[in-house]
Parts: C-alpha cells; structure tokens; sequence
C-alpha cells in the first residue's frame, strides 16, 4: 500500500485484501461498528457479518486512493472489487487508541 495509513486503518485494510475475517473483526473495539450506507452492525457479530457478505466473504479487494487524516478519522478514497460492489467509493474510519471505533460508507 503506498498511501501511509494510520495503524488499525491499515490493519483494516490489509485484511480485506488479505481475506483474514479475523484479522479484520480483531482490528476493530468490542463496542465497534460498521455503518454501510446507514446500514450499521455493530460488535464483532455485526462487524463478522458484514465482513462475510458485503467483504471478505465477497472476494473483495481493497486499493486505497488517498488518505486524510484529521484527529481519529480518517478520510479513505478508494476502488473497491468484489462480487457485491466494484467502484471507486469513499469512507470514514474513526480510531480509538489502537482499535477502529467506525468503519462508515457514506451514501453515494
């Protein structure tokens, strides 16, 4: 990846790309979230299912654009391939300490 991420956006990503459920679940809190297009699961059984339908479950691929970072968000642009969605999209992901507190798609 050549854009610098912060560390749990990374991790994130990297286990898209990886297809490692696990590795993405752990990377997020206990009490984290994903929010795709206002559909939001939240814990780790919310975050596994998304990661299964939506991501890794999906054979998706991850190339982050750009980065922007303010404070614990960052701002990802992305392309995104997988057998659900292929595009370029954006997202916002909000850290705590070490862990993804957020992972939110926004509507197009």
């Amino acid at each position: 990846m050549s854009v610098q991420l912060p560390g749990p956006v990374a991790r994130v990503v990297d286990a898209i790309n990886a297809g490692d459920t696990e590795a993405f679940v752990t990377a997020f809190a206990a009490d984290g979230a994903v929010d795709d297009w206002g559909r939001v699961l939240e814990g780790p059984e919310g975050v596994r299912n998304w990661a299964d339908s939506d991501a890794i479950g999906a054979g998706a691929r991850m190339t982050v654009l750009s980065a922007d970072t303010d404070g614990d968000t960052t701002h990802l642009r992305f392309d995104w391939r997988s057998r659900v969605f292929n595009g370029e999209s954006e997202a916002f992901v909000t850290v705590a300490g070490d862990e993804v507190k957020q992972f939110r798609i926004p509507p197009a």
